[in-house]
């Protein structure tokens, strides 16, 4: 995938890394501002934002991850599915390529982009330490609850492209499966990436310890969960 975004530390090898997924329609220069305030907080982690693999079938210069041409709640799920496999491999290579264990990484993603971030929790549970999800959905709620990776759930309360009913029901049946979950609503906006939901996800960032850190802590992490060597995002 070409990066519209590489954005390294100004010296030293990256300790953390962000992958930021954009909306459909968009590219990845729409996630400069979300790369420009985690750039300012993180100094040390590596920015990365793609454009997306195909190009948008609604016309227009730009991209999309899946089609949403006649997409509905019975064919969005086969759709998110077959563009996982291909993220999920650049995911791993970049994460060889700069030398960032899959705990130090997050998925953060806007609308489609925050889609297949939460899918990517669900069904791949620890290729990432942290998915934040702005204005997203799951294609179908999860049966079961990540173990190996906390999700951060920012939404708009007027949203009319993606309903913050989804957010709220994707944060209860998390929390009703044990996940390591949280839940931001912002009064007033609607489909967007405001400066109000990145200062609150900066915050998740700063200040909410992974379940699965306190785990490890009191000896009950499950095995594989972290290694001696990997360090949570920070």
């Amino acid at each position: 995938m070409h990066l519209a975004i590489e954005s390294l530390p100004a010296q030293g090898a990256p300790e953390q890394l962000v992958l930021l997924l954009h909306g459909v329609g968009s590219s990845g220069a729409s996630m400069a501002a979300l790369a420009q305030a985690l750039r300012h907080e993180f100094p040390q982690a590596a920015l990365l934002a793609p454009d997306a693999p195909e190009a948008f079938d609604g016309g227009g210069a730009g991209r999309q991850w899946f089609s949403v041409a006649g997409i509905d709640e019975a064919n969005r799920p086969e759709r998110v599915a077959e563009a996982l496999p291909a993220l999920w491999s650049w995911v791993r290579a970049e994460q060889r390529r700069l030398g960032v264990p899959a705990p130090a990484t997050a998925i953060a993603g806007f609308s489609q982009g925050a889609i297949l971030a939460l899918e990517t929790a669900a069904q791949c549970d620890g290729l990432a330490g942290r998915v934040l999800s702005f204005s997203g959905r799951f294609a179908r709620l999860p049966a079961r609850a990540p173990r190996l990776t906390t999700l951060h759930l920012f939404h708009g309360a007027t949203d009319a492209v993606i309903d913050a009913a989804h957010a709220r029901r994707a944060f209860e049946t998390l929390a009703g499966l044990n996940g390591d979950a949280t839940l931001d609503v912002a009064e007033g906006l609607g489909h967007v990436l405001h400066p109000a939901l990145v200062d609150r996800a900066i915050f998740r960032l700063r200040h909410h310890i992974p379940a699965r850190t306190w785990a490890e802590a009191l000896g009950s992490a499950p095995p594989g969960a972290l290694a001696d060597d990997d360090e949570p995002l920070h």
